[in-house]
């Protein structure tokens, strides 16, 4: 157990503390009551090693047996489920004694906002000339917007709409409110290795998926895109066949009172050589000419026009963030964010999704925390630099919940020092079976690199974790940077550290249930987090961005 793994650590600081360090009283407390401390010494005393005591693996499971029980349903974004664990967390807020600093007139704990359920109608069309393409068989669309009313497109062929120093599809190009057709993958040389390739010869991020071309494209202004793989192993009937069940259910998307974001499509390769008037032997031999040079070369056909159709429809729905609120003493105008998500995948052909691990781990460890904060301020020990702790919404969904916080923010965002994110700390993954207690950090340095050597000198000192920095690698296939509530906050410039423990074979399973929790490594990190937030905290100087890593 891990407690048995510690005590030497913690005896050897107990040895080292100031005589008022060593006496820590604690007293018995009922089932699902928060545990109080004795008299604080009057002496100097390590509080953060006091508070962090308050940091229990009984607590965290106190909260976890209601967040992940069959009563909430999965809690899935919007539904009954949700609603209760939002309730559940700002109760605990409350209760602790923390302050609701939410402007919202349904409750201080809460803050309150709109998201829409939204469905492709039937009855899309597309054509281009003479000849009339189905849904979803030659076409389909993915994102929140489509075209409601049959719109005549030209598209700007951007070759693989790649935009990169020493590389730019969209060199002399003027594509703002235009329509682009981008070619997936990316270019590749007659062995089939990336032309832009790292020395390993690994994928790009303009090879792995769409996501950089399509922040490439809606950098550049454009009205929709359109997506057309005429790659030898693409298998557009394949794939098609595959979402489509996907394509016929709603999705959520923030209910947005300004301009939508761009539709986005992907055409079969017969849609792709019809709209070019080219075929396969010309497009192969273009291609290969672009990889000889190894730059983008002006292509020998140009796109006509198509005409498509494929409205949406819209339903609006309730959701709501949780916050409570520990002021700071002599600097409490800076605000330092811990978040977690307490959302999760619902029901599922009958079966109930609990999301014990995620996150309703880490939803547990931030109720525990602002209990620990909490006490520390009515001890008289509260920290000094305000504390915003921060239950979204819609994680899974699309990182809605943060993204709403980050537009809507209650405190400054430049008054945020940080966000601590803990998304998934309850479980081992298969990397770490058998090896000693450990947390993924994500992003602790991509900002500002004195956030990791925080993290590492609190980790140090209290709960000797093994720190695994695996996926800070910019190149990591899984982009884990990039799909958790913390970046949509380093998107805004504040400093981020995202705690997790990995994926595993339960993860977005129906067996993600709270009997395979690990309480006691779930209690380590938890401390950790609290440790790195008491530091941030109580530091005579907030941390400096200082750094912009990929």
């Amino acid at each position: 157990m891990l407690k048995k793994l510690l005590l030497p650590a913690l005896l050897a600081l107990a040895t080292a503390a100031p005589a008022g360090a060593q006496g820590k009283v604690k007293t018995k407390t009922k089932p699902g009551v928060m545990p109080t401390l004795g008299a604080p010494p009057a002496n100097l005393v390590d509080w953060s090693l006091r508070y962090a005591d308050l940091v229990t693996a009984d607590r965290l499971r106190t909260h976890l047996s209601v967040l992940a029980s069959d009563e909430y349903e999965g809690r899935e974004t919007g539904q009954k489920g949700q609603h209760l664990a939002a309730t559940y967390v700002a109760a605990q807020f409350q209760a602790a004694g923390l302050a609701g600093p939410g402007p919202d007139a349904g409750g201080p704990y809460l803050q309150k906002f709109q998201l829409e359920s939204v469905a492709w109608a039937p009855g899309a069309t597309l054509q281009v000339g003479s000849a009339r393409y189905q849904w979803p068989n030659d076409f389909y669309g993915r994102g929140s917007a489509g075209f409601d009313l049959e719109t005549t497109v030209q598209p700007v062929f951007v070759g693989y709409g790649i935009e990169q120093a020493g590389y730019s599809d969209y060199e002399g190009l003027d594509v703002a409110g235009k329509d682009v057709l981008i070619l997936q993958g990316e270019p590749t040389t007659a062995s089939g290795k990336p032309l832009l390739a790292p020395p390993d010869g690994s994928a790009t991020r303009w090879g792995r998926d769409d996501r950089a071309k399509l922040a490439a494209a809606l950098a550049k202004g454009v009205r929709s895109i359109f997506f057309v793989d005429f790659r030898p192993n693409g298998n557009f009937e394949k794939t098609a066949a595959r979402i489509a069940p996907a394509l016929a259910q709603p999705t959520l998307a923030l209910a947005s009172t300004g301009p939508q974001r761009p539709p986005v499509f992907y055409l079969a390769p017969a849609v792709g050589y019809k709209l070019l008037s080219t075929n396969a032997a010309a497009v192969a031999k273009y291609l290969a000419q672009t990889a000889a040079k190894g730059q983008p070369l002006a292509a020998p056909f140009r796109p006509g026009a198509l005409k498509i159709r494929a409205p949406k429809t819209r339903t609006s729905i309730g959701t709501e963030n949780a916050l409570g609120f520990v002021e700071g003493t002599d600097k409490k105008d800076e605000i330092l964010v811990v978040s977690a998500h307490h959302d999760h995948l619902g029901v599922i052909d009958g079966k109930v999704y609990n999301g014990a691990d995620d996150d309703g781990s880490g939803t547990s460890a931030l109720i525990n925390l602002a209990e620990a904060f909490a006490q520390a301020k009515k001890d008289g020990h509260g920290p000094r630099r305000s504390i915003l702790f921060l239950s979204v919404t819609g994680e899974e969904e699309g990182l809605f919940g943060s993204e709403y916080y980050a537009a809507h923010p209650v405190f400054p965002l430049a008054s945020t020092v940080a966000d601590l994110n803990v998304d998934m700390i309850g479980r081992t993954d298969p990397a770490h079976e058998g090896k000693p207690d450990y947390v993924y950090v994500i992003g602790s340095d991509k900002l500002a690199s004195q956030l990791k050597v925080v993290v590492e000198a609190e980790n140090q000192q209290y709960t000797r974790l093994a720190l695994d920095y695996k996926y800070d690698d910019p190149a990591d296939p899984n982009r884990f940077y990039y799909r958790s509530d913390h970046y949509n906050f380093a998107a805004h410039g504040v400093p981020v550290a995202f705690f997790f423990n990995g994926v595993h074979a339960d993860y977005h399973q129906e067996t993600d249930e709270i009997a395979k929790i690990q309480f006691d490594k779930m209690e380590a990190r938890a401390r950790l987090v609290f440790h790195t937030a008491w530091a941030l905290a109580n530091r005579d100087v907030r941390i400096l961005v200082d750094s912009n890593k990929p």
